[in-house]
């Protein structure tokens, strides 16, 4: 049995009631159960295995087509995860990394939280390319670029709402992070060129299993998550629940909380899985849009603690998201997948624009906006894949349809705000939003109702020529409606209408039918040694809260071509990808200083990921990227061509590794330590305020038993003064050094 399934406990077989598991899910799972959801199936017997049986972080169990590590937030080991031998569920096809001719990183949670890691941010520090921010990131919501260009989330295969004012992402019941860089819209539909975040989560267990983790930091920060899965009293039905609470006083008092509970059935019967899962979340923030305004080109001298945004702002969200599907098994050789998503977002914001101007000793031209949008999203996906052969010649083909509806009601008011009158000693002179003038004026003053329809048919097929030579194709058609009604006339408002006003109650429509595209060869010229090759094209539907009337202008256009190898060790102690690109993106809907831009842009670079345990004990995780990112057009900004787009940096590096060790005798003991490096980055168009670069270290240390495990960790070791993002007016503040402590029980 461990030759089969390599079932390891430190190097020897797990019990035979295990083993005997293992083998059920094989069986379960085989005779073209391959789709997604047979897939989750198979995570959540893995999970039980790896965490529930008392494995936790010290054990690996390996199915024929994914590698799981262990559940609900224990230290995992990275010596067991190799990265190429992954099956990201972004991919369709149910191909491992390895035969991919793309670049796709997967990070499993244990990994994230063996770094001391709570969220999706800290989750990319271990995929080169991505970094945080971009233009008009304004604080209090996730924001990620790849390859210097904007990135989209999705849970599950389903995109994540709104484009912009986006949610921040827990790792409640997450079970690991997939990263598709580069354009995706063949495989997920509209989306930006930049790359593809796909968090999936644990799936029910049938055998009974719970968890709980908390982690406890500096500014009174506390992140907790509990988990419980097992089977129902109906044969084949069985549940899982996990839950996170999480809050924080905050550096720089941005308060914080996040209230999150997602339940799921599944229920194997008849050659159905259907799987069921609500997501819950009520997520409270406190914006800060300024940061440190800059003065003289660079952010200001002041202490980092120094605010310049209103000290009554908020950010309050309530998310919930359904998911219903379904997988049957047809036959051995066609799985189809029916799934289905409605999302509802309301979110209540009150915060600055990120707009201003540094007048000798003042701060002037400050506003303040008041918003609520209520979004809703449907989002329904037919999906038959097909095994089988022609000549000899293996493929999977994945065939299918997707519609997906969306409404979205945005009411938007602003204040002009006092001047701060001393910048090196700021004191915030309003008091209350009841002493604000909030009018409906110029383009931050809206009310608007936008509707859109997006159908798609696509395919995706991916070809095992030989064992050696892979090729894969991928195309979708889209057909794209959508309307844009003011209920508030707003006047001219280049560059979407530079002659004529949005008037109320006017429907202004657009429909268009772009085509995506992908193809890409993969070829194996020795063991472990695989060059590829791949192009693909995408487009993205404006559909933004932050500019309504963007989602009647034209799709933003991408065209990739890309060149890299993959190489790796049969036991998976090395692995590593290095890959050659250059991105052209057209069209690009982007806010700087509140106000709406479209332009063009080129991303080209190199970037390695290198995963090598150089000893049992000893490992290492690192990447690496170089980049060149260039404005290649904007007519709001002719200067502005040559330039570095805004956030984007051009040098980026990160290292963890681990060392396990005894102390008398003990086993279980690993210090973690790591290093992340990024280069300036730019807050304008002109390029004349820079963000300095910055060099943090972290370091842990853990000790871990199969029931339970516990750590202490600091981050930012040396106190180092650093920034994560640059916006129009200011620089967002990293963390000054804290320390945390955590721990995780398993039953």
């Amino acid at each position: 049995m461990c030759e089969i399934f390599s079932l390891r406990r430190r190097g020897a077989c797990v019990p035979i009631l295990e083993s005997l598991l293992a083998r059920w899910a094989s069986k379960t799972i085989s005779a073209g159960r391959k789709g997604k959801a047979p897939r989750l199936l198979s995570y959540g017997v893995s999970a039980f295995l790896a965490g529930a049986t008392g494995a936790g972080a010290q054990e690996t169990v390996t199915l024929p087509t994914v590698d799981v590590q262990g559940a609900g937030g224990a230290a995992g080991d990275i010596q067991n995860l190799p990265m190429l031998q992954q099956v990201p569920a972004l991919a369709l096809t149910g191909t491992k990394v390895e035969d991919l001719p793309l670049s796709v990183k997967v990070v499993p949670v244990d990994v994230i939280t063996q770094q001391g890691g709570t969220d999706l941010q800290d989750a990319l520090r271990n995929v080169s390319g991505a970094s945080t921010g971009g233009a008009d990131a304004i604080g209090g919501f996730d924001r990620f670029l790849i390859r210097g260009l904007d990135a989209r989330m999705y849970s599950d295969g389903f995109a994540d709402g709104e484009q912009v004012n986006g949610i921040p992402h827990s790792l409640n019941g997450v079970r690991s992070i997939e990263v598709l860089k580069g354009p995706g819209s063949a495989l997920l539909g509209s989306g930006p060129p930049g790359g593809s975040i796909n968090i999936t989560h644990f799936a029910p267990s049938p055998i009974f299993a719970a968890g709980a983790g908390v982690q406890y930091g500096s500014f009174n920060t506390l992140n907790s998550n509990y988990w419980v899965t097992g089977p129902t009293t109906v044969p084949g039905l069985n549940y899982r629940a996990d839950a996170t609470v999480a809050h924080s006083d905050g550096f720089r008092s941005l308060k914080s909380a996040d209230y999150e509970f997602r339940p799921v059935l599944s229920w194997n019967i008849n050659d159905h899985l259907f799987t069921f899962a609500v997501d819950g979340r009520h997520i409270i923030g406190t914006p800060d849009t300024y940061g440190l305004i800059y003065v003289n080109g660079s952010p200001i001298e002041v202490s980092r603690s120094a605010k310049f945004s209103t000290p009554f702002s908020y950010a309050d969200q309530y998310y919930l998201r359904t998911e219903l599907t379904d997988a049957w098994t047809v036959s051995d050789f066609l799985t189809l997948n029916n799934r289905f998503s409605y999302l509802h977002r309301e979110a209540q914001f009150l915060r600055n624009n990120d707009s201003g101007t540094v007048v000798g000793d003042m701060f002037t031209g400050r506003a303040i906006r008041m918003q609520h949008d209520s979004i809703n999203d449907f989002d329904y996906m037919l999906e038959p894949v097909w095994k089988f052969q022609t000549a000899g010649i293996k493929h999977t083909l994945v065939t299918g349809f997707e519609a997906q509806h969306q409404t979205m009601f945005s009411n938007q008011s602003v204040a002009a705000l006092p001047n701060i009158t001393d910048i090196f000693a700021p004191i915030i002179p309003e008091i209350s939003a009841g002493t604000l003038n909030f009018t409906r004026s110029g383009s931050r003053g809206l009310v608007d109702s936008v509707t859109a329809d997006y159908l798609s048919v696509y395919a995706t097929d991916q070809i095992d020529v030989t064992d050696q030579l892979k090729l894969r194709f991928s195309g979708r058609q889209n057909w794209w409606d959508s309307s844009l009604v003011p209920d508030v006339t707003v006047p001219n408002q280049p560059p979407f209408s530079p002659t004529q006003p949005f008037l109320a109650g006017e429907k202004f429509s657009r429909a268009d039918q772009p085509t995506d595209w992908g193809a890409g060869i993969l070829y194996k010229i020795l063991p472990g040694v695989s060059p590829y090759f791949g192009v693909s094209e995408s487009h993205l539907a404006n559909f933004s809260a932050e500019a309504p009337a963007a989602s009647v202008q034209a799709p933003e256009s991408a065209l990739q071509y890309e060149v890299g190898v993959k190489l790796g060790t049969d036991d998976g102690r090395f692995q590593f990808t290095l890959s050659a690109f250059n991105v052209t993106r057209d069209n690009v809907f982007m806010l700087v200083n509140d106000e709406a831009n479209f332009g063009n842009q080129f991303t080209r670079g190199l970037e390695g990921d290198l995963q090598v345990s150089i000893t049992p004990e000893w490992k290492i995780l690192a990447n690496g990227t170089v980049q060149q990112a260039v404005v290649t057009g904007d007519p709001s900004a002719p200067t502005a061509v040559g330039h570095v787009p805004i956030g984007v940096p051009l040098r980026m590096a990160n290292l963890w590794t681990t060392y396990d060790f005894d102390v008398f005798g003990t086993k279980g003991f690993r210090a973690g330590a790591g290093v992340e490096y990024k280069a300036e980055i730019f807050g304008d168009l002109q390029n004349m305020n820079r963000v300095p670069g910055y060099v943090i270290f972290d370091a842990n240390l853990t000790y871990t038993q199969p029931k339970w495990d516990l750590s202490v960790g600091v981050k930012n070791i040396a106190n180092t003064l650093y920034f994560t993002a640059a916006n129009g007016a200011g620089a967002f503040v990293g963390d000054p050094r804290t320390v945390y402590a955590k721990a995780n029980v398993r039953f």
